[in-house]
């Protein structure tokens, strides 16, 4: 049975990893705007110190995915949902703060003060007070990343999905999110407060730049398109899911018909070259049938797809930049209906090493 229907071939990928809106853009933010971001950020230390956040917004995680970025990160897009029926208005502050779990908490020390019966002129004391703030600022934990937007609310849209990302180092991280309904400049008298959601998520970002066999996040997608021409700054930002000359659109539901088809999508990074610089990949996707109770069955497999000398650009070259790419969309009328589990086996033949990934799904009634 033929149930490849296309195979991605290897592409260049470039990642925008921008430094935090918060500080960037103070000159476009509106005094409303500013006033909200310290409103926000209150909350959010409020939660970092223990204390609990209101979920007034239905503020949900929904996926995160980890691909390789540039200077030693990982690029992290993210999604979360919310429920616009829910928002009074039409827009919302969407805030997010990623804190290393791995970081050592900095010991502060004890500013010197003046001894008992010591008086200082205002020169000395204008120095003292300068070297304490510098003190404090060396002493303020810095967070891994931190953003903020604004969002026009869709209202139709059930639930609501917000896409962003964030750009870190390796490690343990946690990511909080807030969700707010704008302070309006002269609330009504008695006007009870603005809506208000803040959510806490564990993230792992694995390391990539060790060397060793690895693959990005598996993405299911519903399509992927071409664009046709690079994204701004802002385009980027409120689409995480546009990598270099295409755009990805996510599945976040796994469920299909067997009108669908399962489209995937992964980087391959650091397989061994060989003389000419070229890897010698093979890719394999294997789909097993999952029954209640049962050991899962091999259903069916596409063939092979190697990604070599041969089957690679002329110019493909991984000391350049290029990034390994693979993916297929698979057909699914001839999957009876049920649960399944793609494994996709990933072998470096050059260093005889294997990984495998796997994406569980459903093929429901149409």
């Amino acid at each position: 049975m033929k149930l490849q229907r296309g195979v991605l071939a290897a592409v260049v990928v470039a990642f925008v990893c921008s430094a935090a809106v918060v500080a960037q853009n103070d000159k476009k933010q509106t005094d409303a705007q500013k006033k909200e971001i310290q409103n926000i950020v209150k909350v959010v230390d409020a939660a970092m110190a223990g204390q609990p956040a209101a979920n007034d917004l239905g503020l949900a995680w929904v996926r995160e995915d980890v691909l390789k970025a540039q200077g030693n990160k990982e690029y992290v897009p993210f999604t979360v949902s919310i429920d616009p029926s829910k928002v009074s208005g039409g827009n919302i502050a969407f805030y997010w703060r990623v804190v290393s779990k791995d970081a050592a908490a900095p010991t502060p020390t004890a500013a010197p003060t003046a001894t008992a019966g010591q008086k200082k002129d205002d020169k000395d004391q204008k120095k003292d007070d300068k070297d304490k703030d510098k003190d404090k600022d060396k002493k303020t934990p810095q967070h891994a990343y931190e953003d903020i937007t604004f969002i026009p609310v869709t209202p139709s849209q059930q639930p609501m999905r917000i896409a962003r990302s964030f750009t870190v180092p390796a490690g343990n991280y946690d990511v909080y999110v807030v969700a707010k309904e704008p302070t309006p400049d002269k609330p009504p008298k008695n006007a009870p407060p603005q809506k208000l959601s803040l959510l806490k998520q564990s993230v792992t970002v694995p390391d990539f730049w060790n060397g060793e066999l690895a693959t990005s996040s598996v993405i299911v997608a519903q399509r992927i398109d071409p664009l046709a021409a690079p994204l701004t700054p802002q385009q980027q930002a409120d689409r995480p899911y546009a990598l270099g000359s295409m755009e990805i659109i996510p599945e976040y539901e796994h469920k299909f018909t067997k009108k669908s088809e399962l489209s995937t999508f992964m980087l391959v990074y650091n397989p061994k070259v060989d003389g000419a610089n070229k890897p010698d990949v093979m890719v394999e996707y294997n789909f097993y049938q999952k029954a209640a109770g049962q050991p899962e069955k091999f259903f069916n497999k596409t063939s092979p797809q190697n990604l070599n000398a041969q089957t690679l650009p002329p110019q493909f070259d991984l000391a350049a930049g290029h990034q390994l790419q693979s993916g297929q969309a698979v057909p699914l009328a001839s999957f009876p209906e049920g649960e399944y589990r793609l494994e996709i086996k990933v072998t470096d033949r050059i260093a005889n090493k294997t990984l495998t990934r796997d994406v569980t799904f459903i093929v429901a009634p149409s």
